[in-house]
């Protein structure tokens, strides 16, 4: 059973607001990069990354980071990964990097995504932008943008449909 929490317009408002954050607490858009976790945070940083440049005149970097290899259930699965080519044509040294996902869970995704940027350089601070975060951390992790905060039961899950991906923008809840 699938139940819309977030249609096309409610997306596209809270990017246009994180957008907005992300510029008021770095002060403007100078010395910061955008690093996409594959799949849906690639997406995102890129929109995120046209409003920028929308609304400051300044075209940050967009990087796409894919974690398969990073992270620490690798082991346990069975199955093959889709594994996705990363690719930071740019130094992220002394830069203010925001990753990008579309949804913080237990916190184990976006940590593996921190080890894998340190193998690319040194910033001088990450920062963790994501369109939903639904409870049950396992780490200590949180966002310092977070478009909706949806609690869920832990059997339920959210899917984020894009339009790169899936021709809709739409964010539901999936119960079984």
């Amino acid at each position: 059973m699938e139940k819309e929490l977030l249609n096309e317009q409610e997306i596209e408002r809270i990017l246009t607001r994180i957008t907005s954050e992300i510029l008021e607490k770095n002060k403007g858009a100078e010395n910061i990069c955008l690093v996409g976790i594959v799949t849906g945070g690639v997406y995102l940083a890129q929109r995120i990354a046209k409003k920028i440049k929308e609304t400051e005149g300044i075209e940050v970097p967009v990087g796409v980071l894919d974690i398969s290899f990073y992270r620490d259930d690798v082991s346990l699965s069975n199955k093959p990964r889709d594994i996705k080519p990363t690719n930071i044509p740019f130094s992220i040294d002394k830069k203010r990097i925001v990753l990008v996902d579309d949804v913080l869970f237990t916190g184990r995704s976006v940590r593996a995504a921190m080890d894998a940027l340190m193998d690319f350089g040194r910033p001088e601070q990450i920062q963790l932008a994501v369109l939903i975060d639904r409870g049950h951390r396992e780490l200590p992790i949180t966002a310092n943008y977070t478009g909706k905060y949806i609690p869920t039961a832990k059997t339920e899950k959210i899917k984020v449909y894009l339009k790169e991906i899936n021709g809709k923008d739409s964010v539901v809840l999936m119960s079984q």
